[in-house]
């Protein structure tokens, strides 16, 4: 046994595989031993902020800034697959009957939301099966989405980290001119109705898959909240990790062990990344009170007590 955390971190820590790297050497990059990715342990909260705020410095502007965009999963050995592929994956086709169904049968509540882009992240918001991956700029709402499922706490969990500038070589040119005019690197809602009005027209673009990212628009407040964005791909049976490795597209991979998930759960609440941030309402106070007074100190911290003697 580990006598504490951090002989557990030293231990068990990676070689961090810089993107410079990557861009070099690429199959050595990948074949890393974690399933092809770039990838760094972290134990402690400080070692978690060390590990996404590296490199994270703009010399042109003197400022803390760049490209980077997370998202936290709570089992580590998960791939990147949205739900529609989970629910649909027998027959994808189905993807336009689900999102016609959607119109049809909540249009009362949805007539406040034109536009197919528009719609798309409310759809996914209340659960509908889309082709759409929920990221965030924010490294410690990824942690949170990483440490919030307390059924998960004997597995390791995990925050995948991109750059989504390097994506952009590999979209269809209307869409790169799109963000070279506006001096962008992410998509907006009113930019994709301009030049992609919905999925077909997509893929019309390319006959080889490709993603974007976009953020939607600040309707509702989980979305502000969790600082959010949106990836998608332009052919839904295309997984973004397929992106990943066709393209040959860096990608980190900070895994977070099980035996620190509860620290740093409880830490992210101090600092106010709880469930009563992340999901505004009565819903969001619920789900917090609910885990706050769970025992769940005896359960999982009861491993500290053994690597301590």
């Amino acid at each position: 046994m580990y006598k504490n955390l951090r002989e557990f971190y030293k231990k068990n820590s990676f070689v961090r595989q810089e993107k410079e790297q990557a861009n070099g050497n690429y199959e050595n990059w990948m074949n890393t031993n974690n399933g092809g990715y770039g990838c760094r342990r972290s134990s402690y909260i400080t070692e978690l902020q060390r590990a996404v705020f590296d490199d994270v410095w703009d010399e042109k502007i003197m400022r803390y800034r760049d490209n980077r965009i997370y998202r936290g999963m709570a089992d580590e050995s998960w791939n990147l697959v949205p739900s529609l592929n989970r629910v649909c994956g027998h027959d994808l086709s189905l993807e336009t009957q689900v999102f016609r169904s959607f119109r049809k049968y909540g249009y009362a509540e949805l007539a406040e939301y034109s536009g197919f882009w528009k719609l798309l992240p409310v759809a996914q918001h209340h659960g509908l099966p889309t082709r759409l991956l929920d990221w965030t700029y924010s490294p410690l709402v990824a942690a949170h989405f990483a440490t919030e499922d307390t059924s998960c706490y004997d597995c390791d969990g995990v925050i995948w980290c991109l750059d989504v500038t390097d994506f952009r070589k590999f979209m269809p040119a209307p869409l790169v001119r799109k963000l070279a005019d506006t001096g962008s690197n992410i998509f907006t809602v009113g930019m994709l109705e301009k030049v992609i009005p919905d999925f077909d027209k997509m893929r019309e673009l390319s006959d080889k898959p490709y993603a974007i990212f976009f953020e939607p628009s600040s309707m509702i407040d989980r979305i502000a909240n969790q600082y959010a964005l949106f990836s998608v791909v332009s052919d839904p049976s295309v997984l973004l990790s397929d992106i990943l490795k066709t393209q040959h597209i860096p990608c980190r991979k900070i895994v977070i062990p099980k035996e620190t998930k509860l620290e740093i759960r409880d830490k992210l609440d101090y600092i106010n990344i709880s469930e009563r941030m992340i999901y505004p309402g009565l819903d969001g106070v619920c789900r917090w009170i609910t885990r706050r007074y769970a025992a769940l100190g005896p359960k999982y911290n009861q491993r500290r007590t053994e690597n301590r003697e």
